[in-house]
């Protein structure tokens, strides 16, 4: 009799997903909520944030409530032409996500496959392996910068990443600012970057934190360089800056040809019509988002330069969040504090074992991980 378990329909997947592992979201955070109560739960593990959306956002989704029985407008037409005007772009070089998960899912779909590379650092976004993998590709880990490094620990080598491109290269995947590490590059050495990858090579620059970087910090952003590079293409969400992550909407910017090719792709009605009006409203708010993020700046500093007193290592971040050492202690520690009611992201999945990612809450939030992490370390 056959068993018609896991190992059974795995053996009968695509050989590509036969090697994935699902992504892993971290802890079970409905449980916990119902363990601690929502209100005693310290949410800082999934890089949301605690100054939620603009109330014109919230507004526009109560004013959807009434059409949910008619389907959301297929193209996202209103929403691409706020976006185009935004980044002076023509609507038809946008392409709308469920995140921009979705996105980079997409691009290994319709770009990479069987006997083709893909290329990321070490270190990088989860999903550019999900998405390699899924596609069949071969992955190219490129390793990062050494944890010694002066300037930044753990960042992109664009050096390195460049020396590992071949013929076989479809797509390089870059993160900026990067998750989970926090750090980034500049312009200067995209600029020199870009100029010597193959023009024939997809270039994806990941920056779903590109609002939150300082604005002296020189994060680059693939932006200015889109007329210059057709294979050059970005991705950003409304899930971070914006904090409409319960939404789940992202965005592609880049040549219209490729756009057109990935929405042969697109699944039909991949936004909903609430998140469709509420990001178009969200982007109206600018004094929402600059508000959101000078907060989240002034506690990324206060929250970095308390962990470093606590003799923690605290890699620089231009995000929502840190990423701390905790050494040999960090699975204990990690396990500790969500016994009292504070959640972070372990980074082993990452192959940062040693390491804790730590969201940046608002000052209750941030004072209460502290006290925690006092506690845990005494």
């Amino acid at each position: 009799m056959i068993a018609y378990d896991e190992a059974w329909f795995a053996a009968r997947a695509q050989p590509g997903v036969q090697r994935l592992r699902a992504y892993d979201p971290g802890h079970d955070l409905v449980a916990l909520r119902r363990r601690f109560r929502e209100s005693q739960l310290v949410e800082l593990g999934s890089n949301e944030n605690p100054y939620g959306p603009s109330p014109a956002a919230r507004q526009a989704i109560v004013d959807q409530l009434h059409a949910l029985h008619r389907y959301p407008d297929p193209l996202g037409a209103d929403l691409k032409r706020a976006l185009a005007a935004r980044h002076g772009v023509h609507p038809s070089q946008i392409l709308l996500g469920n995140g921009s998960h979705e996105l980079l899912m997409m691009l290994g779909q319709v770009f990479a496959g069987p006997g083709e590379d893909v290329v990321f650092s070490r270190y990088g976004f989860a999903v550019f392996a999900l998405a390699t993998q899924a596609a069949g590709a071969t992955m190219r880990v490129v390793e990062a910068l050494p944890r010694e490094h002066p300037r930044m620990p753990l960042g992109h080598d664009l050096d390195a990443i460049t020396a590992s491109i071949t013929d076989r290269t479809k797509l390089v995947y870059l993160a900026n600012p990067n998750n989970p590490t926090g750090t980034w590059f500049g312009r200067e050495a995209f600029a020199a970057f870009m100029a010597r990858v193959p023009g024939e090579v997809i270039v994806v620059m990941d920056e779903a934190y590109a609002e939150m970087a300082d604005a002296d910090a020189d994060a680059a952003s693939a932006l200015p360089w889109l007329a210059s590079y057709p294979n050059l293409l970005l991705t950003r969400t409304f899930s971070k800056a914006y904090g409409l992550a319960g939404l789940r909407v992202g965005y592609l910017l880049g040549a219209p040809g490729l756009v057109a090719v990935m929405e042969r792709l697109r699944e039909s009605f991949n936004v909903n019509g609430p998140a469709l009006a509420a990001c178009e409203a969200a982007l109206g708010d600018e004094a929402h988002l600059q508000c959101a993020c000078a907060r989240n700046a002034e506690q990324r500093s206060a929250l970095s330069d308390a962990l470093a007193k606590r003799g923690l290592r605290v890699y620089p971040s231009q995000t929502n969040f840190v990423l701390v050492e905790f050494g040999s202690r960090t699975a204990q520690a990690e396990a500790d504090l969500v016994a009292r009611g504070v959640v972070l992201r372990p980074m082993g999945g990452y192959g940062l074992p040693d390491c804790l990612r730590i969201t940046v809450g608002d000052t209750d939030e941030n004072r209460r991980l502290l006290a925690a992490i006092d506690a845990v370390l005494e």
